[in-house]
């Protein structure tokens, strides 16, 4: 198994305002950092983890320190977010001891599909 916390549906539609504002938050910080533009883009690039990084710049670092954390804490929750623009979230479950994702879109009201792990989200089917 990919993961070591899987949700029931119940527990996933209880976090979803939790999940819901990670994923804003992240589309801000991606927002701020699209629109530095190159500076941006040359101050990722020259970041070098071997050497223990590099500091990116005073409008740069608080964007890209934000970002990782709130990854982070989703990460830390086993919940994947598929796709920033889109809002597409899986969070890991169990269906018939196997592994699947409960699939949804911060549009949706609740979580109401699932897919299995390589199918995504062309593979979703409701409950």
């Amino acid at each position: 198994m990919l993961h070591d916390h899987h949700y029931t549906v119940e527990q996933a539609n209880s976090i979803r305002e939790w999940v819901a504002e990670r994923v804003q938050r992240i589309r801000r910080v991606q927002s701020e950092l699209v629109a530095l533009g190159e500076r941006a883009s040359d101050a990722i690039a020259s970041l070098d983890p071997d050497s223990g990084g590099s500091y990116p710049g005073r409008a740069i670092a608080p964007a890209l320190v934000e970002l990782s954390r709130t990854m982070s804490e989703l990460d830390a929750v086993d919940i994947v977010l598929r796709d920033v623009d889109r809002g597409l979230v899986d969070f890991p479950a169990l269906r018939g001891g196997e592994e699947v994702y409960l699939c949804w879109l911060l549009e949706e009201d609740e979580i109401s599909f699932w897919h299995e792990p390589n199918a995504g989200f062309a593979g979703r089917e409701p409950l």
